[in-house]
């Protein structure tokens, strides 16, 4: 495998990991429980970040199959990504983002949102795995609210927001433990 290509899934397994063990500090019972200051419940999370990998795997399954069909060039560099790919501001919480409508949970309870999540990672990762050893770099689509940016960044952009949203897990946790 392409040495960026296996940064970019390790840091989606880490981050996947990073969510599963701060989860696993909500009881289960409370996982569908709103906090307090009526945010998402940890279920509504975990939907949410579904649908959102779901659709980025599913864009970049189809983008990079194309590209691949017009001649797309092999990777030249091998030099590390996650550096320069400008993950800190999905990481900053201060920073608030309403997701759209088509993002919003619709109500899954909090197993059946983790096997979707499952579902949408292996989606993702197949995309990832299908680019292995071509130049994703080159290859650019506009996300909401960071602008144009190359297939890396998006796959960079999908574990940053998942670890975004283990803050927020988090959050809720202790929020809950003192209810």
């Amino acid at each position: 495998m392409h040495p960026r290509i296996l940064e970019l899934i390790r840091y989606l397994d880490e981050q996947r990991a990073v969510l599963r063990d701060v989860v696993d500090t909500v009881p289960p019972a409370a996982r569908e429980r709103r906090p307090p200051d009526g945010g998402w419940s940890v279920a509504n999370i975990l939907e949410h970040l579904a649908i959102v990998e779901q659709r980025i795997g599913t864009f970049l399954a189809s983008m990079i199959a194309t590209a691949k069909m017009e001649g797309l060039a092999a990777e030249t560099s091998s030099e590390p990504l996650l550096p320069t790919l400008g993950v800190e501001r999905v990481l900053n919480l201060d920073e608030k983002v309403l997701a759209p409508d088509p993002l919003q949970p619709t109500g899954l309870d909090a197993s059946a949102a983790w096997a979707a999540l499952e579902q949408a990672g292996a989606t993702l990762r197949a995309a990832v795995r299908s680019g292995d050893g071509f130049a994703l770099g080159t290859l650019v689509r506009k996300h909401p609210f960071f602008g144009p940016i190359t297939v890396y960044q998006w796959i960079a952009f999908v574990g940053a927001h998942e670890a975004r949203h283990a803050g927020q897990v988090k959050a809720i946790a202790v929020s809950l433990s003192h209810t």
